[in-house]
């Protein structure tokens, strides 16, 4: 039985995976934590998520569960899930980051941290779907090189933090990757008189409103055609059921950095 620590309990993710957790075979929740200033602190887990007790209280750090744990679960936010790897490297659990809104050095450094000491997955989308979209659109680009002007769309609620997604970054650099292109080709906002679109250039174009889950669109606009590639969360529990996937996944692996295409066997 794999035994897991869920990081922002009380948010939107992390009450999603938890109750996952609970209804998931072989994976058992054995503890959970929040930031020291969160109201959840001290409360029943079950209290805080709609549930009957369960007797596991929030706890205010990692460091007071990490010893119980096989797998840290953690959807919170970049400076507290790259604290949390550093903490973790002391401790070599396995670890799933679903965190999005990384700076390319914090991210590095938790790459490399998990290198050194610890078994990581970490992906800005744990969907099935948005994996193989990801795989979609790579043949797309194979096939359609730079005759098509290629756009990515992504839209989700007014309360998330960082712009663009994670999962369109990942996208972009899909196609740039494919192409032989670098992040230098990403356009991430036109206003004014902007001119010609030029060919070597990947558009990314955020919207935030009211309760969108997560969409995400990549365009191929040709000459007198287009291709949408486009993919629609619903409900959270698609990313919480991928990361409770990959904990189960990445239990008793070796040291280093993991993604879906891993856990899904894509590669």
């Amino acid at each position: 039985m794999v035994k897991a620590i869920v990081a922002g309990a009380a948010g939107r993710m992390g009450t999603r995976i938890i109750h996952n957790i609970l209804d998931t075979p072989g994976i058992e929740l054995v503890a959970a934590f929040e930031r020291p200033d969160s109201p959840a602190v001290g409360k029943d887990v079950g209290e805080v998520i709609g549930l009957p007790n369960l007797g596991i209280p929030i706890e205010d750090s990692l460091e007071k569960v990490i010893d119980k744990g096989d797998v840290i679960i953690d959807f919170t936010f970049h400076e507290a899930s790259l604290a949390n790897a550093r903490i973790n490297a002391k401790y070599g659990k396995a670890m799933v980051i679903g965190t999005t809104g990384f700076s390319k050095e914090e991210l590095e450094e938790i790459h490399e941290l998990a290198r050194q000491h610890f078994p990581l997955v970490q992906a800005y989308n744990m969907s099935l779907g948005i994996n193989l979209l990801y795989k979609l659109v790579e043949l797309a680009t194979q096939v359609l090189g730079e005759d098509f002007d290629i756009e990515i769309v992504e839209a989700h609620h007014r309360m998330k933090k960082d712009a663009p997604s994670g999962t369109a970054i990942a996208l972009a650099n899909v196609i740039a990757r494919t192409l032989g292109w670098d992040e230098s080709t990403f356009r991430f906002c036109r206003e004014g008189i902007i001119g010609e679109r030029p060919k070597k250039e990947i558009g990314i174009q955020t919207i935030r409103a009211g309760e969108i889950v997560g969409e995400h669109t990549v365009y191929f606009a040709g000459t007198g055609e287009r291709i949408e590639l486009t993919h629609r969360a619903a409900s959270r529990d698609t990313f919480a059921r991928g990361a409770v996937k990959a904990a189960l996944w990445v239990v008793g692996k070796s040291p280093g950095v993991y993604d879906m295409h891993d856990v899904l066997g894509l590669k």
